[in-house]
């Protein structure tokens, strides 16, 4: 099977949740022995990282990109609200990526072509007409309720009501333009769920984010460590730790004042770099993500936005680490509560999760050993993959 990969960002280096559940699709396809080839939007906020490309990935893929301006602008915004368009949407049409696509297409013959998220759903006129494939949406999230959760927590009058919009206008859209494709695939039930629920007629299936169980550097765990890790360029990962913060973390202090929160990720804002709490260690972006996993005991993801399923999750999960995060930031994942996650939605019950697992170290690794269990075996990426060809093949058949 020839698949063409459409990404809304650089899917390698595998860096984020996004790029590496967009990475995972690649490498699964490759290993069944499908021909890949990926095109992606290239931005100011997500790069091609031309060193890091390795050049077994570029043959493989025949990776190309093409720099598109995502930069807000206040003309287009301002039109496209009073057109009542999505400007999410908006920003991506780009003439440069529209003739790219075009001459992949005609040079080549695909039987799928794969759209990572719906804001390159403008490009799906151009692909019906110079391609017969299927075309197919994975679709990360419901982005919509993303920015509605987060117009919701906005105290800015003005920002709240431009938020509220913006998410009525993505909505709009995002409902509208799944019939523009030949089956849609969620990476949570809940997802697809929404998209059924609404009105969606196209064949909705869920398939969730695939893994390799890792294998972990020899490194030494320190004792009552937290630790986050995650893009601090995505909203609803700011507004988590805002909330960690201010909420939770003063209760974790107070009651076990020699546990250690430690912070990573791209894009750390400068006032928590700057910043000086008690027992937080702001560390920014790290170099290897699983040497900093393997170091730490307990992941905290105070999620309190957003859909699809946390890619960093399945990761620590992976890993055999103990989670603590919110019904929210576990949607999508097979878990049990209290026996291979732990689920908290206040800031006392947070607390109180966080409080047993540091001062029951016998607890904390057995759910830790728990969620290495179930990701190994209901998260296996060939399995999955699998799934995902299956899907492929009855929208050819159709």
């Amino acid at each position: 099977m020839k698949v063409l990969q459409l990404c809304n960002k650089p899917p390698y280096p595998p860096v984020d949740g996004g790029t590496m559940a967009m990475n995972s699709i690649t490498q699964g396809l490759l290993a069944r022995g499908c021909q890949v080839k990926v095109l992606t939007v290239a931005t100011d906020k997500h790069p091609v990282r031309e060193n890091q490309i390795p050049p077994g990935y570029r043959e493989q893929t025949g990776f190309e990109a093409v720099y598109i301006d995502l930069g807000i602008k206040v003309l287009p915004a301002m039109g496209a609200m009073l057109g009542g368009e999505s400007y999410h949407v908006k920003r991506y049409v780009s003439n440069d990526f529209a003739q790219k696509l075009k001459q992949i297409l005609e040079q080549e013959q695909f039987d799928i072509v794969h759209v990572e998220s719906i804001f390159l759903t403008p490009y799906v006129p151009i692909i019906r007409k110079h391609s017969q494939a299927k075309v197919i949406l994975r679709a990360h999230n419901v982005e919509h309720l993303i920015w509605k959760r987060i117009a919701h927590s906005c105290r800015n009058p003005f920002k709240r009501w431009y938020l509220k919009h913006l998410s009525l206008t993505l909505r709009a859209y995002e409902l509208e333009h799944l019939a523009d494709y030949d089956g849609v695939v969620c990476i949570t039930r809940n997802d697809a769920d929404r998209f059924v629920g609404a009105g969606c007629r196209r064949p909705v299936v869920s398939i969730p984010f695939g893994v390799t169980p890792p294998a972990l550097p020899q490194v030494e765990e320190e004792p009552d460590s937290l630790f986050h890790i995650g893009a601090m360029d995505w909203m609803p990962n700011r507004e988590s730790i805002k909330w960690l913060l201010d909420e939770v973390w003063p209760l974790v202090h107070a009651q076990v004042p020699q546990a250690k929160l430690y912070l990573a990720g791209r894009k750390m804002p400068e006032q928590w770099m700057q910043s000086h709490i008690e027992g937080v260690t702001v560390v920014g972006e790290v170099d290897d993500a699983m040497q900093f996993i393997g170091s730490k005991k307990i992941n905290v993801v105070p999620l309190l936005s957003g859909s699809g399923i946390r890619v960093k999750i399945i990761e620590a999960m992976s890993a055999g680490k103990a989670v603590v995060t919110t019904t929210v930031g576990a949607q999508g994942i097979d878990y049990t509560d209290g026996v291979n996650i732990l689920i908290a939605d206040t800031p006392q019950e947070f607390a109180d999760r966080i409080k047993r697992c540091l001062q029951d170290d016998a607890f904390c690794r057995q759910v830790g050993q728990a969620a290495a269990r179930l990701i190994a075996e209901q998260y296996d990426i060939d399995t999955l993959t699998g799934q995902l060809l299956e899907f492929y093949n009855e929208r050819i058949e159709k």
